[in-house]
């Protein structure tokens, strides 16, 4: 479990996130979501330590990241398992070799124990016949699989997942959005997914952070989110006419499930 308490943080003397308090729990995908400029990256990498806070705690299992000393922030960095926006591969190396770069910088394995790790991260998100290929000769999709492996290749006991469906076609993200919740639940990770997809937020959501201008706005699930009285939350959300139809429908199903009560008693 992470916990954040009154995280605030400011650059060049505005402030980007004001004393954000919230629970990311283990076992769960827990979602991050907000408008462009609401501080949910910022948040993330000050939850990461890629930024450092002005105020608050960062609590790792009940452990302060902002108390630790460098070995303690060093040996905290072999326990979380990072995916990125763009995938982040290394051009120059095969997919093999990605998977196995965390191995390298972080544990004392040998070559054959690094492989076979390796190896079974990538059979774990269902990549075969493509080590040797380089990331360039992969699609889009493959490669986010890559970096999942890669992320998982320390068997962390954190997970981040930076915009992980950015550039994927429907389809495929949906494909990631369901990886990345079996390998929390199938691990016991505690995953943090910092997105603006909202396929995603009904599909994985199940603790959801929202952040307005730099304030925690509202905290609850993917069924709650479409009965949550927030007008902010809202316009987020339901922004597609789509999205739209689908939340009266749910709030209409909800009242006559709620008046049928009513009549029973």
């Amino acid at each position: 479990m992470i916990e954040v308490k009154k995280v605030s943080k400011s650059f060049d003397g505005k402030k980007i996130l004001h004393d954000i308090s919230a629970t990311f729990y283990t076992g769960k995908t827990n979602l991050i979501i907000g408008q462009s400029g609401s501080g949910k990256t910022v948040l993330m990498k000050s939850i990461v330590g890629l930024i450092t806070p002005e105020s608050g705690q960062i609590l790792y299992n009940g452990k302060d990241l902002l108390a630790m000393n460098r070995s303690e922030v060093h040996a905290l960095r072999s326990e979380i398992g990072m995916l990125f926006q763009g995938s982040a591969l290394f051009d120059s190396l095969t997919v093999l070799q990605n998977v196995m770069f965390p191995l390298t910088m972080y544990t004392r394995k040998s070559m054959a124990q690094r492989i076979k790790r390796a190896e079974f991260c990538l059979e774990r998100v269902n990549l075969k016949g493509v080590n040797n290929l380089l990331p360039s000769e992969i699609s889009g999709g493959m490669q986010k699989r890559v970096a999942i492996a890669r992320a998982i290749a320390l068997n962390p006991k954190y997970l981040f997942c930076d915009e992980p469906n950015s550039g994927l076609d429907p389809r495929t993200s949906i494909l990631i959005d369901e990886l990345v919740s079996d390998i929390t639940k199938e691990y016991n990770i505690t995953t943090i997914v910092n997105t603006h997809d909202m396929n995603s937020v009904m599909g994985i959501g199940e603790n959801i952070i929202f952040l307005n201008k730099g304030h925690k706005a509202w905290v609850g699930n993917k069924e709650e989110i479409f009965t949550a009285k927030n007008e902010a939350l809202d316009d987020f959300v339901f922004a597609s006419n789509l999205f739209k139809m689908v939340k009266k429908y749910v709030v209409k199903e909800h009242l006559e499930s709620f008046f049928d009560i009513k009549e029973e008693g």
